[in-house]
């Protein structure tokens, strides 16, 4: 496994892989000017990072660069990131915007990837189909024939960003937060010479979760956590010299028998399960993790006792949510640029402005990212997983760039799960790259809950009914 030498980090220093905790940030000033451009602007990340940026302590500031498609959405963007500039009086940064990503990628030292393709015309489809096959889904747009179905849109745009980034920007850092997430990386490094990686909240929030339900305060925390993208595994939980895991799961199995003692230890039911049976707890919610896995989601009476409310497992949450939550961004927008909202609040734990800090401050900072297995130092980061996938991992970021840091072999029981999400994940890069409606059928094959409740024959025909219904958004595909 890879060491617990402690990094610098916010807040002091943290044992084992510290995390992003306030609104301070590193020592040191930033050297120059950046200019980071946001593709997806639209997207609800943007008013997050933007604050997180003009909280960067010791910034030079820079340009802001937003791209969306969608005009409408793009100036209310506009409008609320100007204002969110006058709010802190920092007039160091200005704002460009642009429908066409070409007009502003030059130059560009960070670029940041929020794109969703298709909007919500495709999220009903990719959840209903499936599911008159057996197939259900909580979130559907990671793994499975949703997140399938959704890398088959995404990929070829965001390989054509890649492309011309490489023309306009090549030594720009990408950092991806748009999923299918391993999809969209698998891609990226088969197909483009761009430096990419991939970030995700799962650990910074399950981390903070742990620590918690384990009743100890956060910077005594020491762990480790390597795996894949929503299903990473803590392998190390400890307080000092006590494990922390054999509380946990003595916890874990009274709420499993249903005897919680209050409402909060009744949720989150499936990540307590497998943490009693595989003996880790992993990094995404119940209800995304299912989708990972053949265990939970094959029968009523399997959803009836382990599923709950929302992100803890409910059938269809994000189809029937995501266009809500679309139109309530909007509003809480548009109540931005009316002053009916806050323009400013604490610096959050998402990783975007850690990073661009750290490097150029040129201070060493730790974070989890998504990273081809292969760049490890002599061998794959994890050994036991495919070296041509990607994996999530702790990395280093300083001013010479991103470096991730080998970790060693998960236990098999948990490299397992992981190898078998791997292989569609790949499989399902193939086809976004290939445009082949051949191997996304391949993928769905591989894909674990798929294969738990269809037999192949069905798979076929569920793959290609899916690409009826979606040939609006999928001409290519041959």
């Amino acid at each position: 496994m890879s060491d617990t030498t402690a990094f610098n980090t916010p807040g002091g220093f943290h044992k084992g892989s510290g995390e992003a905790r306030s609104r301070g940030g590193l020592r040191g000033e930033m050297g120059r000017p950046v200019r980071i451009t946001f593709l997806g602007a639209g997207s609800s990340f943007t008013p997050r990072l933007v604050n997180d940026l003009l909280a960067l302590p010791g910034s030079k500031g820079g340009t802001l660069a937003l791209v969306d498609i969608d005009a409408g959405r793009l100036s209310t963007m506009r409008r609320v990131v100007e204002k969110m500039i006058n709010y802190q009086g920092d007039e160091l940064w200005s704002v460009e915007a642009s429908p066409d990503r070409r007009a502003v990628l030059e130059g560009t030292d960070y670029l940041v990837n929020c794109i969703e393709v298709s909007g919500v015309e495709c999220v009903r489809i990719d959840n209903d189909i499936p599911a008159t096959y057996g197939v259900d889904q909580c979130i559907g747009d990671t793994v499975g024939p949703g997140g399938l179905f959704k890398g088959l849109r995404t990929i070829p745009v965001w390989l054509q960003v890649l492309r011309d980034a490489e023309e306009l920007c090549p030594e720009a850092l990408v950092l991806n937060y748009t999923n299918p997430m391993g999809m969209m990386c698998v891609a990226a490094q088969r197909a483009s010479r761009m430096r990419v990686v991939g970030l995700c909240h799962s650990v910074q929030q399950t981390s903070d979760l742990l620590a918690e339900r384990a009743e100890v305060p956060y910077e005594e925390l020491e762990w480790e956590c390597a795996g894949i993208n929503h299903l990473a595994w803590f392998t190390r939980l400890r307080h000092g010299d006590r494990d922390l895991y054999p509380r946990l799961i003595e916890k874990a199995l009274r709420d499993l028998a249903g005897d919680p003692v209050d409402a909060s230890d009744a949720a989150d039911l499936i990540r307590k399960d497998i943490m009693v049976h595989f003996g880790a707890f992993v990094t995404e919610s119940s209800g995304h993790l299912s989708e990972y896995l053949p265990y939970y989601r094959k029968r009523k009476e399997l959803q009836e006792r382990y599923s709950r409310p929302e992100y803890d497992g409910q059938s269809s949450f994000y189809a029937d949510e995501w266009p809500k939550w679309r139109m309530a961004a909007d509003r809480e927008r548009q109540e931005m640029v009316e002053g009916k909202r806050p323009l400013s609040w604490e610096r959050s734990w998402e990783y975007a402005s850690w990073i661009i800090e750290a490097r150029e401050k040129n201070v060493p900072y730790v974070f989890h990212g998504n990273v081809p297995n292969s760049s490890g130092q002599g061998g794959p980061l994890i050994e036991n997983l495919p070296a041509e996938g990607c994996v999530e991992v702790r990395c280093l970021v300083d001013g010479s760039g991103v470096h991730p840091v080998s970790y060693g072999r998960l236990p098999e029981r948990m490299a397992a799960p992981c190898d078998w999400n791997m292989r569609m994940i790949n499989a399902g890069a193939t086809a976004a790259i290939e445009k082949s409606k051949e191997a996304a059928f391949h993928a769905l094959l591989l894909d674990p809950l798929t294969a738990a409740v269809c037999s192949p024959a069905e798979i076929r025909s569920m793959t290609l009914e899916m690409f009826e219904a979606e040939k609006d958004f999928l001409v290519e595909y041959s």
